[in-house]
């Protein structure tokens, strides 16, 4: 009998659901020799401090190493004094990454000493995100030869699987959506580990089934339950980067590029001397923020850095910015950007969907939506209708294609709202997806007039547009379709929109 928070873990160090990553016989080589100290660098969440843990289990070697975390203002002082003592034994220092350069360049030497000397009882692992083998190389130019450098990148999806897979013989249970849930974690052990338990949870499974018990729990449905839970712990965050320093409204919105490059990084952090050659539109605005110093700044900020600290750090010597937590990263993947931005406080959408508009509508209107679609053609506004999307949907999971499409990637959802609307199985699907859209002006309803308020909470307080089933429908329709049309012709001519 195993339980849910046994398997799939969302704290601590997993041990049913542990992968070894691909060079963790090098580690366990390179940790038992004398005198070698290591580096192990790479994304957050991916795993570093689990497999340096594991690794020293393994070897037997637990009662003999200090674990220093650079988070602590107790242990930057004892790290600060480590080259000054003998005999220190093998020693951790976490979040190297996080230290001032002095300490670092302190360190740098003091590992090149022990090297030189195969002082057989002093060593050094240092654990910090990305390229922290390289700030160290900055302090002490000859030290590359003498130190081991493990780069771990992020897990292939056949990791992934492997975790899902030890996770599914603990408990009994097939994931059928375990292919997804490797492609969403995105390479972060931690994301899949609370990706399955959420699965696990919303289909009632918390310790070991009998007998075996298949979840098909929609990987969009979790991941809609995950960003509730994740909203509580970075929204805050996110909002206070994005503003930046100061809020300028009349600016190009800098730090909320940033930090959507950043969500579109594939690795948790971005090197934004890289980024800005791939976008230089915004040299002018996002150089200046990187030349003058105001990241650096805002991160810094007494006040505001006691929001930022604990998520971002941005490396001047390299102009990376990092995420200190996967599950941020994952949370900035799948917030609706537009929403955040008018949140932040921008009005323009610097944002734009794929669809101007999204129809929904049970399968007895298909014929007005398809007609209302036609006329929104003609006047070349992007309009989702499914008909026209059947060679994208073919072969894919439908929920997962249509899921983003009404959750935000159509600057305004139009349900036709007839008596049938609330019976349908798929209608009820893309409203769980808009229904929190209502009150962002993003849910322009079609109210049919033999039915009754109440498909939505509050939708009364919103406007809509009226259609009557018992009169001509084509007028109606073409009244709609202008006024749809005049709303965009509206939004469009905002001075500050995008």
């Amino acid at each position: 009998m195993a339980f849910l928070e046994e398997v799939f873990t969302l704290s601590g160090i997993p041990t049913i659901t542990f992968v070894e990553p691909s060079r963790f016989q090098e580690i366990k080589v390179s940790m038992r020799t004398p005198g070698r100290c290591m580096v192990i660098e790479g994304p957050s969440g991916i795993g570093k401090t689990t497999t340096v843990t594991k690794a020293i289990a393994e070897l037997g070697l637990n009662q003999n190493f200090l674990t220093l975390s650079a988070r602590k203002r107790a242990d930057i002082e004892l790290i600060n004094e480590l080259p000054e003592m003998e005999n220190i034994g093998p020693v951790i220092v976490d979040d190297f990454h996080r230290l001032p350069d002095e300490i670092k360049a302190r360190l740098s030497d003091f590992m090149k000493v022990l090297a030189d000397s195969q002082d057989a009882g002093s060593k050094l692992i240092l654990i910090g995100i990305n390229k922290a083998g390289q700030q160290l190389v900055k302090f002490a130019h000859d030290l590359g030869l003498r130190i081991d450098v493990f780069r771990l990148e992020t897990n292939p999806d056949e990791k992934i699987l492997e975790l899902i897979g030890l996770g599914e013989k603990a408990l009994n249970v097939i994931i059928s959506s375990a292919d997804k849930v490797a492609e969403r974690s995105q390479g972060s052990f931690q994301i899949a580990q609370l990706l399955c338990h959420k699965m696990c949870i919303l289909s009632k499974v918390i310790e070991t089934a009998a007998p075996t018990k298949v979840i098909e729990t929609s990987i969009n449905v979790a991941i809609e339950d995950v960003m509730v839970d994740l909203g509580r712990q970075f929204k805050e965050a996110a909002l206070t980067f994005a503003r930046g320093s100061k809020l300028r409204r009349e600016g190009r919105a800098p730090y909320l590029h940033i930090l959507r490059w950043l969500a579109d990084s594939d690795e948790w952090s971005l090197d934004l001397s890289a980024a800005l050659n791939e976008h230089p539109e915004h040299k002018a605005s996002i150089g200046q923020v990187l030349d003058k110093g105001f990241l650096v700044a805002l991160l810094t900020d007494a006040e505001k850095s006691v929001v930022l600290s604990p998520h971002f750090h941005f490396e001047p010597s390299t102009s990376i910015l990092s995420v200190e937590d996967p599950k941020l990263i994952f949370y900035l993947k799948n917030i609706i950007w537009r929403n955040l931005s008018r949140q932040v406080g921008y009005t323009a959408d610097y944002f734009e969907g794929r669809y101007d508009f999204a129809l929904s509508f049970s399968g007895p209107e298909r014929h007005l939506a398809k007609r209302l679609h036609e006329l929104l053609a003609e006047r070349e506004i992007a309009t989702f209708y499914d008909e026209n999307e059947q060679h994208r949907i073919i072969a894919q999971n439908v929920e997962d294609y249509l899921a983003p499409i009404y959750r935000s990637e159509a600057r305004y959802v139009v349900p036709l709202l007839s008596k049938s609307y609330p019976t349908r199985i798929w209608t009820k699907f893309e409203s769980d997806q808009f229904n929190e859209r209502f009150g962002q002006n993003a849910v322009i309803g079609i109210r049919f007039k033999d039915t009754q308020p109440g498909y939505f909470s509050n939708e009364q307080k919103y406007g809509s547009l009226a259609f009557d089933p018992n009169e001509e429908s084509e007028p109606q329709l073409q009244r709609i379709a202008e006024t749809l049309s005049q709303r965009l012709i509206e939004d469009r001519s905002q001075p500050d929109a995008a």
